[in-house]
């Protein structure tokens, strides 16, 4: 089958930056890739958007063309992945979790060994706003309604569906990309767009700059449900005034996301691509916002997928102790 049809001071910043500069001279690239793909997510995403910068990023230092493809999240790219067929993914950890497992619902049964863990990403909220006009003010007048959950096989469709599945038959739901997915709330094609990204989401934002939008907040007894359905969530603020329309903090969970490469990549160039992203915060936030969240403080955020070599030893080298059975 083919699966793809399925980130002190300014001078010592400055000397790192030079260091790092000299390392990528002597680096050793025989056994690199002449190229690298990264399976992302569909347009309107924060996936695609914080993929394509850090693509670019990959390209202008280390000399080798990287770039994205829109897929559809999480679940297709860490099978991706598994099967060699993309070099990078991102992936959130509920869904990575499940494909190691072997409950990938792409390869049921099929434990993916193979992936690894390079560098934390950011927190993905579930996130769900209907139009001003409608008569849905929370969680429980979904009931029956017609619900857009973003593309099939990302964290959005996996949970979101879920959570339908255990709290209302009743309810009519659909699969589209982000930005699709708004549109048709827009168009009055769907009665509420409920998904999964970074914050800001870019279909949120321009769906509530164009129109009338509200944001639902989860109460506790659908954050209880939503923790039961996948205990990796935590519970998660997204804070007033992230969008228009959103005067209030809206309660709802999380999961984390990591970026992942194939167990066989270099080492080397794992390596080197762990340190591109935690060593210029700057230029990631400048690819997206959510970006401020990649940070080496937070690599162990990730207790499941264990990491690559090449990942490990840039932590290690930076004072970061990967436990033993995450190595």
């Amino acid at each position: 089958m083919n699966l793809k049809a399925m980130f002190l001071t300014t001078v010592l910043g400055g000397m790192a930056t030079v260091a790092h500069a000299e390392s990528h001279a002597e680096m050793d690239k025989t056994d690199w890739p002449s190229s690298v793909t990264i399976g992302t997510g569909s347009q309107g995403g924060t996936y695609f958007t914080y993929g394509s910068g850090f693509g670019a990023l990959i390209s202008e230092e280390l000399d080798l063309n990287a770039g994205v493809e829109i897929t559809g999240g999480p679940v297709q790219n860490v099978t991706l992945v598994e099967a060699g067929e993309h070099q990078l993914g991102f992936v959130t950890l509920g869904p990575a979790d499940e494909a190691r497992r072997g409950e990938s619902p792409l390869m049921p049964g099929v434990p993916h060994e193979n992936v690894r863990a390079l560098f934390p990403m950011y927190q993905t909220p579930l996130q769900a706003a209907v139009l001003a006009s409608s008569d849905v003010m929370g969680f429980a007048d979904l009931k029956g309604k017609r619900v857009g959950v973003g593309p099939a096989g990302g964290t959005s469709a996996t949970y979101w569906t879920r959570y339908f599945e255990a709290t209302d038959e009743s309810a009519k739901i659909s699969n589209a990309g982000g930005s699709d997915t708004a549109g048709q709330l827009k168009d009055g094609l769907i009665d509420a767009f409920v998904y999964a990204a970074g914050l800001p989401t870019g279909a949120y934002a321009q769906l509530a700059v164009e129109n009338d939008v509200r944001f639902l907040s989860m109460d506790d007894e659908t954050l209880a449900k939503m923790k039961e359905i996948a205990p990796a969530m935590q519970e998660f603020t997204i804070p007033a005034g992230t969008y228009e329309d959103q005067p209030e903090d809206l309660q709802t969970v999380s999961l984390w996301n990591f970026a992942i490469a194939h167990k066989d990549m270099p080492d080397s160039l794992a390596y080197e691509i762990t340190a591109l992203a935690m060593e210029n915060p700057d230029r990631m936030v400048q690819s997206h916002a959510a970006a401020q969240e990649t940070l080496a403080e937070n690599v162990l955020k990730n207790q499941v997928i264990p990491f690559h070599p090449g990942a490990v030893k840039w932590f290690e080298e930076n004072g970061y102790e990967i436990p033993a059975d995450l190595k």
